[in-house]
C-alpha cells in the first residue's frame, strides 16, 4: 500500500491515511522510522476500527532531511525512534508535537514560545536497563522493536561512555558465569561518569549465595562498579515497587553520590533520578528559579532533586514521596527546613492552612490525575511548576488548573531523551 506521511505524532510514528473507500472513509496508519512528506510502500501489521499499524517495507520517496542512523542496532532495537532525523529537527518536531497535543486534548493554545533546552545528542544517559540472557551464551541487550524478543547488544551510543565500557567488559567476560535467575540489570553512573551502581532483578527462586559470589567476581573484574544489589522481579499483580522490597543480596555499596547544582545527592539502588546527565542543573534552575517565599511543596519529590535547591529560597518545604527507596534518600539529602513525608499523592493531606508560595510537581508518566489536581486547586498556590514526561497527561492535568485561574507564563521543552520520541516539558504557572 503506497502511503504519504503527513506528520510525526507522539509515540515515534508517522501518520498517514489510506485512500478513501467507497463510502469516503479513510483509515489512519501509523508507520515508524519515517519523516513528513515521505512516500512509503507500507505493510499493515495490525489494525482496529479507524486505524492500523504498519511498517515501511520500501521507501519510495525519501525526505531531503533523512540521515543514516548512527547505531548498529537502529530500527531493530526498540530504544530509539529518531536517529534518521538531524538533531536540530528532532527538537523542532518535538516542540510541534507538544504544542499540537496541548491544543488537541485540552484546547490549550500556548501563548509563550516553547523554550528549547538541547542536550548533546549522544552518550547522554546516566542509566541503562538491560535484559539478561544466560543461555546458550551470556549476553546483555534490549527488546527488539515492537516485541519482547531479546536483541543482544555490545554498545549503546545514547548511554554514557562508562556504561558502554561496563557493557562491553561484561560481554567480554561472558558474564563471569552469571548464575541462573537474573533477568535484568540496571546500571546507573555518577555525574562524573567515573563509578556506577548496578542492580539486578531476579526470579523469586534465585539463590542469594551464588548471586553474592557472582557479584564479588564481577566487582573484581570491573572495579568501576561500586556495588551490586539484587531485587526480586515484581509480578504484575503487585503494587509495590520491586526496589521497595527487601534485597535478595548485596555486594559493595548500595548507594552512590551524584553531584548536581553544587550539591551531592545520595542515590540508592532503585531510586529515581533524572536520566540525562547534561541537563540536570539547567532543569533544576528553571524549576526553582525566580521563586522564593515562606512555604513550598515538592510533590513526587524523589530523592530531593528540587527540594535541596528550594531549601535555599524558602523557609519551609514539604517534600512528598511514595517510594520507600527514594524516600530514604530524600530524608538523607534533606536540609533542616525540609520536612520529608512518605505518602502516595492520592492520600496526601494538606499540611497546613497556609497558602503555599510554590508547588513543584514531577509525576510519573501517568500524570497527577483528578484527586491531585483537586488538591492543587484547593491549595491556591501562587505558582506551580509542572515537570511532565508525557504531553497527553500534562494536557489533561492542565485543564482544571487553567480553569481555576492559573495561566502558563513559560513553557520549556528539555530534550532529556535525544534520538527518541520522549518529551520532557516544564510548565511555569502563576495566578
Amino acid at each position: 500500500m503506497l502511503l504519504t506521511i503527513e506528520k510525526l505524532i507522539y509515540g515515534g510514528d508517522g501518520l498517514a491515511r489510506t485512500p478513501p473507500d467507497v463510502d469516503g472513509r479513510s483509515m489512519a496508519v501509523f508507520v515508524p522510522f519515517v519523516l513528513p512528506g515521505e512516500r512509503v510502500e507500507a505493510e499493515i501489521a495490525s489494525g482496529k476500527a479507524g486505524f492500523a499499524r504498519g511498517s515501511a517495507a520500501k521507501l519510495v520517496e525519501a525526505s531531503a532531511e533523512r540521515i543514516a542512523g548512527a547505531c548498529t542496532y537502529y530500527e531493530r532495537c526498540g530504544g530509539c525512534h529518531y536517529q534518521h532525523i538531524p538533531y536540530e529537527r528532532q527538537l523542532q518536531y518535538k516542540a510541534g508535537i507538544l504544542r499540537e497535543t496541548l491544543q488537541r486534548i485540552a484546547k490549550i493554545k500556548l501563548g509563550p514560545e516553547i523554550q528549547l533546552h538541547a542536550s548533546p545528542p549522544w552518550n547522554y544517559r546516566n542509566r541503562a536497563r538491560l535484559q539478561v540472557r544466560i543461555a546458550p551464551e551470556f549476553a546483555l541487550g534490549y527488546f527488539r522493536f515492537g516485541s519482547h524478543e531479546f536483541l543482544p547488544v555490545r554498545e549503546c551510543p545514547i548511554s554514557s561512555p562508562l556504561i558502554n565500557q561496563v557493557l562491553s567488559r561484561l560481554t567480554e567476560l561472558q558474564g563471569c558465569e552469571c548464575p541462573a535467575g537474573i533477568e535484568e540489570i540496571e546500571l546507573f553512573a555518577d555525574a562524573g561518569d567515573e563509578r556506577l551502581l548496578a542492580w539486578a532483578f531476579c526470579g523469586r527462586d534465585a539463590d542469594a549465595e551464588p548471586l553474592g559470589r557472582w557479584a564479588e567476581t564481577v566487582r573484581r573484574e570491573v572495579p568501576t562498579i561500586a556495588g551490586i544489589t539484587f531485587f526480586p522481579t515484581r509480578r504484575r499483580s503487585e503494587e509495590e515497587e520491586p526496589t521497595d522490597m527487601r534485597p535478595l543480596a548485596l555486594s559493595g555499596a548500595s548507594e552512590i553520590l551524584y553531584k548536581a547544582q553544587d550539591a551531592e545527592y545520595h542515590v540508592s539502588a532503585g531510586s529515581f533520578f533524572q536520566v540525562n546527565r547534561h541537563l540536570v542543573d539547567e532543569m533544576v534552575s528553571t524549576v526553582t528559579g525566580n521563586a522564593e517565599g515562606e512555604l513550598a511543596l515538592d510533590l513526587y519529590a524523589g530523592v530531593g532533586l528540587f527540594s535541596v535547591a528550594l531549601a535555599k529560597k524558602f523557609h519551609h518545604i514539604f517534600a512528598v514521596e511514595a517510594s520507600q527507596t527514594s524516600y530514604g534518600d530524600l530524608v538523607h539529602n534533606g536540609q533542616p527546613n525540609v520536612r520529608a513525608v512518605r505518602a502516595r499523592m492520592e492520600e496526601f493531606q494538606r499540611p497546613s492552612r497556609q497558602r503555599p508560595d510554590l508547588v513543584v510537581l514531577d509525576p510519573p508518566r501517568a500524570g497527577v490525575g483528578k484527586a491531585v489536581t483537586r488538591l492543587l486547586v484547593e491549595l491556591e498556590a501562587r505558582r506551580v511548576r509542572y515537570v511532565s514526561c508525557d504531553p497527553s497527561t500534562l494536557a489533561r492535568d492542565l485543564v482544571p488548573l487553567l480553569a481555576a485561574g492559573y495561566r502558563i507564563e513559560e513553557a520549556h521543552l528539555f530534550d532529556l531523551f535525544p534520538q527518541t520520541f520522549h518529551i520532557e516539558s516544564v510548565m511555569l504557572l502563576a495566578r
